[in-house]
């Protein structure tokens, strides 16, 4: 990975930090994405070491203003060769951004089409590998569009499993925007991670996952199919898919439908406001 620039959203804890430092290790120039200085500062020095020392760039995803400032940053690197859409979380209330957004659908999903989208332009240039996070946790969705945000009856769970339905239908959606450019688009399917995820939840998913705590993945082992999908010239053309165990999986019917992964795109591009003329469109 010499001489490639990896960009890392949600790079300051758990699975995000433990892609960016495997990347890292391999001889990637690694671009930090975090929310919280502190936390930033601190992955970034312990990265520190790295044969190409990490740059760090601070971003709220729960505002499209901030996604927006973001993309014009690293609009300066000189090229992307892989972007991870990793930054996410899972809440135990309704919360609602400044941009009138359930946080949950606007930090999971609207924050990484729309950054996505607007390095469009570096990403097809370079042959880019798109990677976002996703989860099985896709199959228990029920996602209405016309509904996303849940007004009409929020749950923490539904909030998150149609999150990660949404993931998915993006990157099939992208992956058929992107054919022929060289550019490809992948998700990935984790495992329950030991890390600090959930820790906003509901108390009955806390107490489950502090139960179940000895018996998860550690970070590393999470991050592993994240880093393949990354590095390995096995995946080179792959396209589309939905990864899990460093192993193409076919996910629920309901991500795999290719009307529902078109309307989300558009509604998706009228929610952040990425009109035909503030995106470098690849059809």
């Amino acid at each position: 990975m010499k001489g490639k620039v990896c960009v890392v959203t949600g790079a300051t804890s758990g699975i995000g930090k433990a892609t960016a430092a495997a990347l890292a290790g391999l001889g990637a120039q690694v671009v930090l994405v975090g929310r919280d200085r502190g936390r930033a500062e601190a992955t970034a020095a312990e990265l520190g070491r790295a044969a190409a020392p990490p740059r760090l760039e601070i971003a709220d995803f729960t505002s499209m203003g901030q996604v927006r400032d973001l993309a014009g940053r690293l609009e300066a690197l000189e090229h992307i060769d892989v972007l991870v859409n990793n930054a996410g979380l899972v809440a135990g209330r309704r919360r609602t951004t400044a941009d009138g957004f359930d946080e949950v659908f606007a930090v999971n999903h609207l924050a990484p089409f729309l950054l996505t989208n607007l390095l469009l332009g570096k990403l097809t240039a370079a042959a880019a590998r798109v990677i976002t996070v996703a989860s099985d946790a896709h199959a228990a969705a029920r996602l209405d569009l016309d509904d996303p945000h849940l007004e009409r009856g929020w749950d923490s769970w539904r909030a998150y499993a149609n999150s990660k339905l949404a993931n998915i239908l993006f990157t099939r959606e992208l992956a058929r925007r992107l054919e022929g450019t060289g550019a490809t688009a992948n998700c990935a399917h984790p495992g329950v991670v030991r890390t600090g995820f959930g820790r906003q939840a509901r108390l009955p998913l806390r107490l489950g996952l502090t139960i179940a705590r000895p018996f998860l993945l550690s970070p590393e082992r999470g991050a592993a199919t994240i880093v393949y999908l990354a590095t390995s010239p096995e995946v080179t053309n792959a396209t589309g898919g939905y990864y899990v165990k460093k192993t193409r999986r076919e996910p629920s019917a309901a991500a795999r439908d290719d009307d529902a992964a078109r309307r989300l795109w558009q509604l998706s591009e009228e929610l952040t406001g990425l009109t035909q003329g503030s995106q470098r469109e690849v059809r």
